[in-house]
């Protein structure tokens, strides 16, 4: 759907769907993409792009898991009898840190998303919000994403949903879900993108000093981050030493004499510690590395050369590089320097 060349008539409708105890951030984040969207297309001497309304079981203040409440100005009865009118309408549910407890509290709201779903052009939940379109019924048989500290919740209770624990945000026909907080951000962006087109959601990025898009597939995670989450003293030093000596060869013989473990028992020890193989830690490594040449080198005038930064990481080749990213993120490290890079970027 390409509504970019449409003359915008009417200003897409976006109904933030809150109930007591949602995240803060996660409603706001998205809702800051919006309004700015909307200062950018009248700067461009168009009409504004978005309507948002907050919208809960009643009208009035709602508290969030911050100091923060929104007020919403319409119901969940009134959306429901509005649906189906024409006009573009996308609706986001919100998550929240305790989704077990409101969910238990909130059979209507699961209810109602299951009745409206059908009528609305997107059905959007963020983070654990995609537990009321799982409890809905909504994500059997699709592919969705969580916040990583519930997607093995929702994949053991909700066995017919392919849940990918990874992915920053899934879209799955008119059915988006996308991971914790800020991930909510870069699914807004890609909102405007579609609407509105490339260049519209890169002046929203910038505004809000945010990547235009993490690739759909990029980890949740940083490889240092997950490196952090290693009990093990020795496993977690080689860790360390990979991410400080990329440049150089890592054949197992050396990361297992790191540890002082023969390659067999190291391999198992790793994979027991890491849930991944040292290999796939060490390709891990070298894409993040290279990542972070490629967004800092981004400016023409400190342009590394492709061949430079797969060297810089121990690639042997700028084709190996190439096959890393394109197997990894689906684009070329080309692209994605293009992507990433442009003015005022660190």
């Amino acid at each position: 759907m390409d509504h970019h060349h449409h003359p915008a008539s009417q200003p897409h409708r976006i109904d933030l769907v809150v109930y007591p105890g949602f995240k803060a951030l996660e409603a706001v984040g998205p809702m800051s993409v919006f309004d700015y969207a909307n200062v950018h297309l009248r700067q461009h001497g168009r009409p504004d792009g978005y309507a948002v309304r907050v919208v809960a079981a009643q009208a009035g203040a709602v508290q969030s898991d911050t100091l923060m409440a929104l007020t919403a100005t319409h119901t969940l009865t009134e959306l429901e009898q509005q649906e189906g009118g024409g006009t573009g309408c996308t609706v986001v549910l919100v998550g929240s840190r305790n989704i077990e407890q409101v969910l238990a509290a909130s059979p209507d709201l699961v209810a109602w998303a299951a009745r409206v779903a059908p009528r609305v052009d997107r059905m959007i939940a963020l983070c654990s919000g995609s537990f009321f379109l799982a409890a809905a019924g909504l994500l059997d048989g699709r592919r969705a994403a969580t916040h990583w500290s519930v997607a093995a919740l929702l994949r053991q209770r909700y066995p017919a949903i392919d849940v990918d624990p990874d992915a920053i945000y899934v879209r799955d026909g008119p059915l988006w879900t996308s991971a914790g907080v800020t991930a909510g951000i870069d699914l807004a962006l890609a909102l405007v993108e579609e609407d509105f087109g490339h260049a519209l959601a890169l002046e929203v990025a910038r505004d809000l000093v945010m990547y235009l898009k993490r690739p759909g597939g990029q980890s949740q995670f940083s490889v240092q981050l997950a490196s952090q989450g290693t009990a093990h003293r020795d496993i977690q030093a080689v860790q360390t030493w990979v991410l400080d000596h990329l440049a150089e060869p890592m054949p197992l013989a050396v990361l297992a004499a790191r540890a002082a473990m023969s390659e067999r028992h190291f391999r198992r020890v790793f994979v027991q510690e890491t849930g991944q193989t040292p290999s796939a830690f060490v390709d891990a490594a070298r894409l993040e590395g290279a990542r972070r040449l490629l967004e800092s080198t981004a400016q023409p005038q400190a342009s590394l050369p492709l061949k430079t930064v797969a060297a810089r990481v121990g690639m042997g080749s700028e084709q190996a590089l190439r096959q890393l990213f394109v197997r990894h993120l689906g684009i070329t490290p080309q692209a994605y320097r293009e992507r990433f890079g442009g003015p005022g970027r660190r």
